[in-house]
């Protein structure tokens, strides 16, 4: 036998039966396995009938079976959308695996000798096959220091993760080395007197790609925490559907500090939306770890996949669909940490002596949590203390430790800790070579939408919906999205303390004030 596929299906479009995968080209030679959702299929399929393909389907599946049978490997390149797929020419006994540009739909993978496993999830891998699962001491280790395992490496020595933007091929005689298909560019920027046409090409580009994203033969919703970026992605649904969206948040019984149900309201009032309000208890988080913890494959370091998969299992109860507001932060300057460099620049200017004497002993005595205010500040400003770098992409990676390199060095090997964040530095170098030095911020963003965001966030989402059988769309991950983001010089995202200037600026009088005002929520 040469191979063998299979796929449990969340049936988005076309719910028939025909659509059931694996999918066979029409005369038995190609076959296709896929996970995600490809938004400009029907463009794609009146381009291929003209070219004289045949469709007895209504969804995407068979089109992006149809593009990969008429273009191969070229396919990727007109796809958009999130995607996982794996397509076998049964005839040349060959095909390939791929992953979209971002990394929104995961892709794992072992290769023996000529063969090669694949799976959407870590846990699905390991029921495949006999081979070698000696832990990635390497990993362990990322996951300790970073509280991620960032592509492409996984928890098991063997086993691989396919980076975004990346596929592979394989043939009778191997299997081949993962390639690009999608570099995120890096375009001329946009000229500091465009900011007013930034403000309105980003309000254009966001809702176009809410609109790609609104097609489903189930019902759809939106995840509304009532942050910015949740905030633009109901504006932008409500007056695509035409008619009152399904909303979901969640809120936290007796913790008022992480408690976003107030601003959640207040734009689901704006818009009008059939809004559901989930309200956890401490008990309702510890009662749930379980049964997340037994669905992962290997370790993940982001709390907020506990709130994330109840919220996932709470919104699957109306709708199979939602649209979040996912990569906001990465591509348009939402953390704190982006305002480290300024913060960080301004604490230098006072005099050495109260600094060393006065300052950092009180902040070494102060309890850095973030429960309060004040306790998370203190826990910023110990983390912009970690390094006297001048570059501000070795600064952004020093500072994206969950752990300080002490208490790293408590857990694992400190040799093998400091080689870690030696990787991880040279690695975002490398990923953000194109983009020059003269755009500092341009650089970070562009690691993090490479590094952390398909490593942590989109991993995290993936995970918590998937579980729970709900397919998550992130509209600020269109291409045309992407990189008009990145083709912004970076005072137009942060700029004197302010974050995400462009995106304020932009939907200043279309979004309630209350919102737009309001300081950043993590969602923890």
């Amino acid at each position: 036998r040469f191979a063998a596929i299979g796929a449990t299906r969340l049936k988005v479009l076309d719910p028939s039966a025909k659509a059931d995968q694996p999918l066979h080209h029409s005369d038995g030679r190609y076959h296709l396995v896929y996970n995600g959702e490809v938004y400009n299929f029907r463009e794609l399929r009146r381009e291929l009938v003209a070219l004289g393909e045949t469709f007895v389907t209504d969804g995407d599946t068979e089109v992006v079976l149809a593009a990969c049978v008429r273009w191969g490997v070229d396919a990727f390149r007109r796809f958009n959308g999130m995607w996982a797929l794996g397509f076998v020419d049964a005839v040349e006994r060959a095909g390939f695996l791929c992953r979209d540009r971002f990394g929104v739909k995961p892709l794992v993978y072992v290769v023996d000798g000529k063969s090669v496993a694949f799976a959407s999830e870590v846990r699905a891998l390991t029921q495949i096959g006999n081979w070698d699962r000696t832990l990635d001491q390497d990993s362990v280790t990322e996951h300790l220091v970073f509280g991620y395992i960032a592509d492409p490496a996984t928890i098991y020595r063997r086993a691989r993760r396919l980076p975004p933007g990346h596929y592979l091929t394989f043939d009778r005689h191997g299997v081949g080395e993962p390639r690009r298909h999608y570099d995120i560019p890096a375009p001329p920027p946009l000229a500091s007197h465009e900011y007013a046409d930034a403000r309105t090409h980003v309000r254009h580009e966001l809702g176009e790609a809410v609109i790609r994203r609104r097609v489903s033969d189930v019902p759809i919703g939106a995840f509304l925490s009532g942050g910015l970026d949740s905030s633009i992605v109901v504006a932008h649904l409500s007056a695509a559907l035409g008619r009152p969206v399904q909303t979901f948040s969640v809120g936290f019984a007796g913790q008022a500090r992480y408690d976003e149900t107030r601003f959640a309201r207040i734009a689901a009032d704006r818009f009008g939306t059939e809004h559901h309000e989930l309200i956890l208890t401490e008990r309702d988080i510890v009662e749930a770890i379980p049964k997340i913890l037994d669905h992962l494959g290997e370790p993940f370091g982001d709390s907020s996949i506990i709130p994330t998969s109840l919220l996932s299992q709470f919104a699957r109860e109306h709708v199979t669909v939602a649209l979040s507001g996912d990569a906001g932060d990465e591509l348009f300057g939402g953390y704190w940490r982006y305002l480290g460099h300024e913060t960080l620049d301004a604490y230098r200017r006072i005099p050495r002596l109260l600094r060393r004497g006065a300052i950092e002993p009180l902040l070494a005595i102060l309890g850095g949590s973030r429960s309060s205010m004040l306790g998370n500040r203190v826990r910023q400003f110990r983390k912009l203390m970690r390094t006297d770098a001048a570059d501000p992409l070795a600064r952004h990676v020093a500072w994206s430790r969950v752990l300080s390199p002490g208490a790293a060095d408590t857990f694992t090997d400190p040799a093998r800790a400091s080689a870690c964040a030696e990787r991880a530095a040279w690695g975002a170098k490398q990923r953000t070579d194109a983009f020059g030095s003269a755009d500092g911020l341009n650089r970070i963003l562009a690691f993090d939408l490479q590094h952390q965001l398909p490593a942590d966030m989109l991993q995290k989402v993936d995970l918590a919906s998937m579980m729970n059988s709900l397919e998550v769309r992130t509209p600020f991950l269109d291409p045309s999205v992407v990189e008009l983001a990145l083709a912004m010089p970076g005072e137009f995202k942060v700029r004197r303390g302010v974050r995400k200037r462009v995106l304020l600026d932009a939907y200043r009088g279309h979004l309630p004030d209350p919102i737009l005002d309001r300081s950043k929520q993590g969602f923890e």
